[in-house]
């Protein structure tokens, strides 16, 4: 069962072991009216400047932000960016820096020009050397990482082939995090994967996951395909692949696959969103969620930080905002009362490309059953449909005496739920008309019914939908409860 406050208090628990390439991000931001005389290129009128710390230490900020705490290896030079760097991560209460210096080596620092106006990056310039790590810099990297290990649920390896992670180093962390039980998600670099041998997830974009494959990736079947021959490559568990507009995959090793459009949003910079799927790929993970949850809950991140400028970070707030976007309407906004209501809410929700839940039954009296089944709904999906029988529906199917609260009132307790995105009424005996006209990716029932006897399980199949039946909570039914209520019990 999903819930969003839990699950934020869970990743509150979760330690994380991050080691990666460490860099320091800087945004020189202006305005761009003219040409320099000196030659054909823009000048920019420099308004402000932000410094924030980059690379693997923006998949590491967004682990703090999201709350977890995040124990931090990685490598700096004996350099003003270094110190500069240190003095961040030194004010991250939730970020334990385990830094090694490297004095042959600058720190990694980029620096990018951007048109405030146009929202456009003019040019970067960096500064850095891509050689690995020396003998004795890689042995204390790898003797800080193997003491770490033991305090952590989880491994990330942020890889930008700045040196940090050699092919030693990657082999004597995953060796011991699998010894430990431990899973590794990889953030690669690497176009041959079998370096990553033994992680558990590997993330790459889709052009990486391209180059890797030689294949084309660009539909839902491709990446499915290109996937599984990608796993093979690490003998790993699963492939997420970060699709930029195109949203973001998962694949698994049996060929199973899961795809979630990007959610709609402002894009004002692309600056490490990918850090950002990682980090909340792996702290949901780390805090027991499944696979799906934990990329839905990933593609969503990203569409967060994209809307902000330089390489951002995202908030549990910020995160349940967008994965859960009418939680905080008002009820009356979440209960569709005619059918063009429904139709145009459908409408824009398709035109997305998201996933639509559909459930339904009368909840006369809500209860934990009802509410397990509705959570499970909602993580199988990305837009969750509720359908109420109205007063008229119930009482031909449970009798005169019911229900006992009517159907406005049924469907604004259903509203009051964050899991609910829009709740619908029906007048019929069954759902199969509405069925018929949401044409649900996904059908969700409680497990004491059979799928062929889940009503409208045949359109939604023919449709390639499926029917998902989720376990009940014994004891519960709001008949059983009546019937407690009048003995007394």
């Amino acid at each position: 069962m999903f819930n969003f406050d839990q699950l934020v208090s869970d990743i509150a628990r979760q330690t994380v072991l991050c080691i990666g390439d460490l860099m320091l991000d800087e945004f020189v931001y202006g305005e761009v009216s003219r040409i320099s005389p000196e030659a054909p290129a823009p000048v920019i009128a420099v308004n402000h400047t932000d410094v924030m710390i980059g690379g693997a230490g923006n998949t590491v900020r967004n682990i703090a932000s999201l709350g977890a705490k995040c124990l931090f290896v990685a490598m700096v030079g004996r350099d003003e960016t270094g110190h500069i760097v240190a003095a961040k991560l030194a004010h991250e209460p939730s970020i334990e820096p385990l830094l090694v210096v490297d004095p042959s080596r600058p720190t990694t620092r980029k620096m990018r020009f951007v048109s405030e106006h146009f929202s456009t990056h003019l040019l970067r310039a960096d500064w850095e050397f891509a050689h690995d790590a020396p003998a004795d810099v890689e042995q204390e990297l790898i003797d800080k990482a193997l003491d770490a290990l033991p305090r952590a649920g989880v491994v990330v390896l942020s890889d930008y082939r700045k040196g940090v992670l050699t092919p030693r180093l990657i082999r004597e962390v995953i060796d011991a995090a699998v010894s430990a039980g431990k899973p590794v998600i990889v953030d690669p670099k690497h176009a041959d994967l079998s370096v990553y041998r033994g992680a558990s997830v590997i993330t790459p974009n889709r052009k990486e996951l391209a180059e890797t494959t030689r294949r084309h990736v660009a539909s839902d079947a491709e990446v499915t395909s290109a996937g599984v021959e990608a796993i093979r490559m690490f003998d790993g568990k699963a492939l997420l692949v970060k699709r930029s507009e195109h949203g973001a995959s998962l694949v698994m090793a049996d060929g199973s696959a899961v795809h979630v459009p990007a959610l709609k949003g402002p894009v004002i910079d692309v600056s490490g969103p990918g850090d950002t799927v990682v980090a909340t790929f792996a702290v949901v993970m780390a805090a027991g969620a499944d696979w799906e949850t934990a990329l839905r809950c990933a593609n969503a991140a990203a569409s967060v930080v994209v809307g902000k400028p330089g390489t951002a970070t995202v908030s549990p707030a910020e995160l349940r905002a967008r994965f859960l976007p009418h939680a905080s309407l008002v009820i009356e906004e979440k209960i569709a009362l005619s059918a063009e209501r429904l139709e145009a809410q459908l409408k824009d929700w398709r035109k997305h490309g998201l996933r639509v839940g559909f459930t339904n039954g009368c909840f006369d009296i809500l209860h934990p059953g009802h509410v397990k089944v509705i959570t499970d709904a909602r993580a199988a999906c990305d837009r969750l449909i509720v359908a109420i029988n109205t007063d008229a529906s119930v009482k031909r199917l449970k009798g005169p005496e019911r229900p006992l609260q009517n159907e406005r009132a049924r469907a604004e307790v259903l509203a009051a739920l964050e899991a609910v995105d829009l709740v619908v009424m029906f007048d019929e005996d069954t759902p199969l008309r509405l069925i018929e006209q949401v044409k649900p990716n996904v059908l969700v029932k409680g497990g004491d019914y059979t799928r062929e006897q889940v009503v409208g399980h045949d359109v939604v199949e023919k449709n390639g939908g499926e029917v998902l039946l989720v376990e009940i909570v014994p004891g519960f039914s709001t008949t059983s409860l009546v019937d407690r209520a009048k003995n007394g019990v």
